[in-house]
């Protein structure tokens, strides 16, 4: 196994360390969860990178590199939820999103084929790692702040963090949706051999 297929699976097995961090309730459980969540993510960035610059490309990686952003976004968004710092809705389009792309591309591959992920994705990826990192940054700043500072306005602030993050979120769907609507139209061929 290569070396960036090797990442992908540490991306993998880093993840229920990421969500033991996130649902255990300890003091600065946010810092300790995004950090773990930081470092899944910088293997996708390498995994990339090295695939390209080293030509080791593999099938295996074109496959199990999306899986595995796929279960690196899903666990965080799934403890948000659990943790109510995601709306509900944002989790079901994700969850839609990539079980309509996954279908596509186990048509393909009944075909075949193996389809990488295009640039759109990769733009939704980013987008969620961005806004997911935000959550944790914010969640860990009003810890912070709640433990620090005297006169701090609790539920207000809790309130602001809550909002800023998820309008990162919903930005992050609205590249999901793009990437996904984008990915079925690309792949149209692989559809219709349904």
């Amino acid at each position: 196994m290569n070396l960036p297929n090797k990442l992908t699976i540490l991306r993998i097995i880093l993840v229920p360390f990421m969500v033991a961090a996130l649902l255990i309730p300890v003091s600065y459980n946010y810092l300790f969860a995004g950090l773990i969540f930081g470092a899944a993510s910088l293997t996708d960035y390498f995994d990339g990178k090295i695939a390209r610059e080293r030509n080791l490309i593999t099938n295996f990686g074109k496959f199990a590199d999306p899986i595995a952003d796929k279960i690196l976004v899903i666990s965080a968004l799934v403890c948000f939820l659990a943790k109510e710092l995601c709306d509900p809705i944002i989790l079901i389009i994700v969850l839609f999103r990539e079980f309509v792309v996954t279908s596509v591309r186990l048509s393909a591959a009944s075909q075949g084929k193996v389809v990488a992920a295009n640039m759109w994705g990769k733009v939704k990826t980013v987008t969620q790692i961005i806004a997911i990192v935000g959550v944790f940054a914010l969640q860990t700043l009003f810890e912070v702040l709640d433990t620090f500072v005297d006169a701090f306005d609790y539920f207000k602030w809790e309130y602001i963090f809550y909002i800023i993050g998820e309008v990162m979120l919903w930005i992050s769907v609205v590249f999901t949706v793009i990437s996904g609507v984008k990915y079925v139209l690309d792949n149209k061929d692989a559809i219709s051999e349904m």
